[in-house]
């Protein structure tokens, strides 16, 4: 390869790499030209990349980006799975197809969100449910709290009812009382008066 094309391969793989949230760094040994087609249209049916890269260019793109050091990862056949965001699709493809595969293709190391995360950390997220699963289910959640609020809410709310019928009950009860004791009253002013009239 010409040194102008190695300057334009590693500039290409440096703005992949830059725009990638999720990196993968695999190990295809063992995958034939078929079969790296077929991994490759999986990918691309995802909206997933996938490149296969020199290393000592990989080391060369990797020199200036903010992303931990991969050079011990950097041995043997490399190709990289890109996602701009999402670690978890390009995770399950991967696994998915290794499990086709005879366990190739083999995730050496992942990087998300400028991290390094090991092989087996790759494998828990390739285990998660789907992204709409999971909203679905926190909505789920959210839904059954904000229902257990408004059954709250309705309990109290027939609490408060009940006391202000039972005030309202006591109210009437001693007015009923208020009312005897003045009947009471005026029938013993009544018999007072005629005690003195006679």
């Amino acid at each position: 390869m010409k040194l102008e094309d190695k300057q334009r391969v590693t500039q290409e793989l440096f703005e992949q790499l830059k725009e990638s949230g999720t990196i993968y760094l695999t190990d295809f040994t063992g995958l034939d030209v078929q079969a790296m087609t077929e991994f490759r249209s999986r990918l691309r049916m995802e909206g997933l990349g996938y490149r296969v890269v020199k290393n000592t260019l990989m080391k060369r793109a990797l020199k200036d980006l903010d992303l931990p050091d991969l050079s011990a990862h950097l041995d043997g056949p490399t190709g990289l799975v890109l996602s701009e965001s999402d670690p978890v699709v390009p995770a399950k493809v991967v696994k998915e197809f290794a499990k086709e595969h005879d366990d190739r293709p083999v995730i050496k190391i992942g990087v998300i969100d400028r991290e390094e995360v090991s092989p087996d950390h790759v494998n828990q997220l390739a285990d998660l449910p789907p992204y709409e699963v999971l909203l679905g289910s926190i909505a789920g959640s959210l839904t059954a709290g904000v229902s257990g609020v408004v059954g709250v809410l309705n309990a109290i709310m027939r609490d408060i009812a009940d006391m202000i019928d039972q005030v309202a009950h006591k109210a009437e009860a001693v007015e009923e009382v208020a009312e005897e004791a003045e009947a009471v009253e005026e029938v013993a002013e009544k018999a007072a008066e005629e005690n003195e009239s006679t």
